[in-house]
């Protein structure tokens, strides 16, 4: 993988992260790119959400029992 055109302010500022996290810039970089791999988008949650069932009960029976239990603490 290669990033061309990397402005030098930039590529200042993620060299200097690097070596405060005691990495190379490699090795920085290619943690940062695991991490926001690893995380999914918002677009990506809402859509597994949308595609998830909802649920049998009515919304009015599922406000009033949850208005039943935080009443009865």
């Amino acid at each position: 993988m290669q990033i061309k055109n990397v402005p030098d302010d930039v590529h200042r500022v993620l060299r200097y992260r690097a070596v405060e996290a005691g990495q190379s810039l490699q090795e920085y970089l290619l943690a940062r790119l695991v991490d926001e791999a690893s995380r999914p988008t918002l677009d990506e949650v809402l859509r597994r959400a949308g595609d998830r069932a909802g649920g049998s009960i009515p919304l009015a029976a599922s406000a009033r029992a949850v208005r039943t239990e935080r009443d009865a603490r």
